[in-house]
């Protein structure tokens, strides 16, 4: 290895401590930061060679550490952690703000009307849908018959989560509707999640040791992983789909709201924005990236392979996805 670089820097590893909240929130805040999601293609592909290069024992002329960690978090944020591929612009973590912002500003403003419910919890399910394929764990992949299952799955049982509360919320307080559609992308997240990484449930996950040696895959391993997933995008959407309507319902007894109704939109946009800024990299951040779990908590078979071909192991590991 040439250049005054260290060689020891493991940028395998985040570069904060992943055993603390704090270490994951401040990792996770790079990993979602929305300015990479205008990188050129070529400062992408910049920051791939510098990583791969660096992880082959090739350090590019001059290049300082923290150039390297940003160059690490550049490849992470566009790159996915098991298949190696370039992901789509939407599907990515650091797209998550501003088309969240987006969507769910949307779907908080035109709750009033049944086609309004319906159109915008489709598109909101069909960006879940890129995101949650997108963001898999492992390497394998989904057949178009169980991406369109997944797909179909979570929509139907966002709209009809949705229509069904919204019938309900006729008979009570106004600012009940408003949590209407909180409610439907809570209940779709318990769908889309797992239908969309149902080969994960069926066959497992690769679950490794702590020297990255391939162990084999895990089922057990994967309900864990996806439970954790749906926790914390339910946790992403409870400050931007709870805290808006509550602001918004004061507002708009306002005068001047009342006189430019407009401004609903792009104010709650704007309110839904500002919570995801926070609230999608602090609940990223809710369990590691790199989870894990006892030997005893796998497959039975697995477990006597384990014991086999590597009999002092007692935890294994294994990407959550996101």
């Amino acid at each position: 290895m040439s250049g005054d670089l260290s060689r020891s820097i493991n940028i395998k590893e985040p570069r904060w401590d992943q055993g603390t909240f704090m270490g994951r929130a401040k990792h996770f805040f790079m990993v979602t930061d929305p300015r990479n999601v205008l990188l050129s293609s070529e400062t992408l592909e910049d920051a791939r060679v510098i990583v791969e290069n660096y992880r082959a024992g090739v350090v590019k002329p001059g290049l300082s550490e923290d150039e390297l960690w940003r160059a690490k978090y550049v490849y992470d944020s566009a790159f996915h952690p098991d298949t190696g591929e370039k992901m789509v612009v939407i599907g990515r973590m650091s797209a998550q703000v501003p088309m969240n912002m987006s969507i769910t500003g949307c779907m908080l403003t035109f709750y009033r009307t049944t086609p309004a419910v319906v159109f915008w919890q489709w598109v909101n399910q069909s960006f879940n849908a890129v995101v949650n394929y997108t963001n898999r764990s492992g390497d394998a992949p989904l057949t178009v018959n169980q991406l369109g299952a997944a797909y179909v799955s979570a929509t139907t049982g966002a709209v009809v989560t949705a229509l069904g509360l919204k019938s309900l919320a006729a008979r009570l307080p106004p600012i009940v509707s408003r949590f209407v559609p909180f409610a439907a992308v809570a209940a779709a997240n318990c769908i889309n999640i797992p239908f969309m990484r149902q080969r994960e449930l069926k066959y497992g996950i690769p679950v490794f040791d702590e020297n990255e040696n391939r162990l084999g895959e895990s089922p057990s391993a994967a309900k864990q992983a996806i439970m954790q997933v749906v926790v914390s995008r339910i946790g992403m959407a409870v400050p931007a789909m709870a805290i808006p309507p509550v602001i918004m319902n004061a507002l708009e007894k306002r005068a001047f709201m009342k006189r430019f109704p407009i401004l609903n939109a792009p104010v709650q946009v704007g309110l839904v924005g500002l919570c995801l800024v926070f609230a999608t990299p602090l609940c990223c951040a809710l369990f590691p990236q790199k989870s894990s779990m006892n030997v005893s908590g796998l497959e039975a078979d697995l477990q006597e392979r384990i014991r086999q071909t590597s009999p002092n192991t007692t935890t294994v590991y294994f990407n959550k996805g996101l």
